[in-house]
């Protein structure tokens, strides 16, 4: 018995240390978009068995996201990088986000009759 409570123990252990290490990988990717964008807001949302996608807002509008493979793991990463964190990607948060010629016409390409994207 205490041979299988030894193994869950390491196997716990490993696991944690595989989520500590995803989660400064990712910290270490949001500050870098904060350094680039002049700081930096996000929002965490539930993606499913994919995990978690987080949504960066830079301070000059820039925009990008990341993906993780749970919503601890992206919370985690968020607070190492010291990070703003919205429950909900609306209002003033979103109102910050800016969007260029590409993203307009991607958007435009959906509706009927919009331009055509190759």
């Amino acid at each position: 018995m205490a041979d299988t409570k030894q193994v869950d123990e390491t196997a716990d252990a490993k696991q944690a240390a595989k989520a500590e290490r995803r989660a400064a990988r990712l910290a270490k990717q949001i500050s870098a978009f904060a350094r680039q964008h002049g700081g930096a807001e996000g929002q965490i949302a539930y993606l499913g068995e994919r995990g978690a996608r987080i949504v960066l807002v830079g301070e000059d509008g820039g925009w990008g996201d990341l993906v993780a493979p749970s919503v601890a793991i992206a919370e985690l990463a968020a607070g190492k990088a010291g990070i703003t964190v919205h429950e909900t990607f609306d209002g003033e948060f979103a109102a910050k986000v800016r969007t260029g010629p590409y993203e307009w016409t991607r958007m435009a390409g959906i509706q009927v009759g919009g331009p055509k994207n190759g």
